[in-house]
């Protein structure tokens, strides 16, 4: 069985975005709840938090944006209408970055396999010098970002939220030790991710956009997932995988719009561990990204921790709608400008 580590710290629940709004803090126990109700929390290993340090924050972001972050440390702060901090946001924003990163190097020094990080507030909207779209500092980015400070060559972001993950795209955009890869419903919020939204100078290439139409289900994503991200992330070959685990995407998500089951999550996990299984030896950390159905997070979370422990179970098989056949042959028309393993 994988040493998989867990980290949720009880001030991620501090963190108040305002009445009604969907981020909210019972998000977590419902990742706890799916996490009890599969069996796994006894298998888990715990990983505890600590707060990002500057250096690691200003490889992602810049030194105004942590600056202004800082500044609201204790107060409330309205920063668009989406997005606002409570008096321990910023602690809590601290936490759920510098929990990644730990994450990070816990499992490169080989202390843990992999790690799920219960986080909260999100991150992979938070742009370089930008909070947006629920999100305060980018958690995954400043993860991808510890690996390469490590000397590593080549990371893998993989990013199943339904909503595009503009803030990773823009930190690596020009990078290609990080292949950043992301399904998405499309057009939708932020209005990113094209198809044709590939990087640029030497990271052309290496940002992988999937974008899909509303209501998409299990077949849909796995086809896009087995057809392309696995092709694409098997030749890249990551020393490391890092995954943005939103599970807006479910069904039963009042926001995303799309179809995803339990065993369509499990099904993308399975294509997550499968890139993982080159030089990056199953190294996998996965990070809480959105999610607003509290059965689909508990179902979401279950289900990706229960694959990441190595534990067997149903998975979605790939029969998409008719019409989806011409999106996937966009897909790979795209991608095999850069990535000939497509065929």
């Amino acid at each position: 069985m994988s040493r998989v580590g867990f980290c949720l710290d009880p001030v991620f629940a501090e963190h108040d975005a305002g009445p009604g709004h969907p981020e909210r803090p019972e998000r977590l126990g419902a990742v706890r709840r799916g996490l009890e109700a599969a069996g796994l929390l006894p298998d888990l290993r715990s990983l505890a938090a600590r707060p990002a340090t500057r250096e690691e924050l200003l490889r992602v972001h810049t030194a105004a944006h942590v600056d202004r972050l800082a500044g609201a440390a204790g107060r409330h702060l309205r920063i668009d209408p989406d997005t606002a901090m409570s008096p321990r946001s910023h602690e809590a924003a601290l936490l759920a970055a510098g929990a990644v990163a730990e994450a990070v190097h816990r499992v490169l020094d080989g202390e843990l396999d992999r790690a799920f990080c219960a986080v909260r507030p999100p991150g992979h909207h938070a742009t370089a010098g930008d909070a947006m779209g629920f999100c305060l500092f980018n958690n995954v980015a400043v993860g991808a970002a510890a690996a390469l400070a490590r000397g590593l060559r080549r990371v893998a972001v993989l990013d199943f939220d339904v909503h595009h993950g503009n803030g990773t795209q823009d930190a690596f955009w020009r990078e290609p030790r990080v292949l950043f890869v992301s399904s998405h419903r499309f057009p939708f919020y932020p209005g990113t991710g094209a198809l044709d939204e590939a990087g640029e100078g030497d990271g052309r290439g290496f940002t992988v956009n999937l974008p899909m139409p509303g209501g998409c289900g299990d077949g849909e994503y796995v086809r896009a997932w087995r057809e392309v991200v696995e092709p694409i992330g098997r030749a890249y070959d990551p020393e490391l995988v890092l995954v943005s685990a939103g599970f807006d995407a479910h069904r039963d998500d009042p926001l995303g719009g799309m179809a995803l089951s339990r065993e369509g999550f499990a099904a993308i996990t399975d294509v997550c561990l499968a890139v993982a299984g080159g030089a990056a030896r199953g190294r996998v950390v996965a990070v809480l990204e959105g999610g607003y159905s509290l059965t689909g997070m508990a179902a979401g979370a279950g289900s990706v921790v229960g694959r990441m422990l190595g534990r067997a179970g149903a998975t979605a098989e790939g029969r998409a709608h008719p019409a989806f056949e011409r999106l996937m042959r966009a897909y790979k028309d795209e991608q095999r400008r850069y990535w000939p393993s497509l065929g």
